[in-house]
């Protein structure tokens, strides 16, 4: 399942997209984010998994286009931390 967390507004939309068919649960991506924005906990759209996933944090879901920002230079782009830490490919940026 594609589950996707963030916004949109007028300039633009800002999503965080994870896999849970792919994510492990490892933290991997928890411990590569400086800013705090996911963390590992049960699926919140399927109760039945037992394994956990990585979420965007409640507290950063509506402003993650800020919080991210510094990952994400204007020119030169590198992989983002969340993005490279993750082995299985789960997490993706929408912007």
């Amino acid at each position: 399942m594609l589950a996707n967390y963030g916004y949109k507004d007028g300039s633009g939309e800002y999503f965080i997209s994870i896999d849970t068919d792919r994510c492990d649960g490892c933290g991997d991506c928890v411990r590569a984010c400086p800013y705090g924005v996911l963390e590992i906990m049960e699926d919140p759209n399927d109760p039945f998994r037992e394994e956990p996933v990585a979420v965007v944090t409640e507290a950063e879901r509506k402003k993650i286009k800020y919080t991210c920002g510094p990952c994400k230079p204007v020119t030169n782009r590198p992989v983002l931390p969340c993005v490279a830490a993750c082995k299985p490919g789960a997490i993706s940026h929408s912007w």
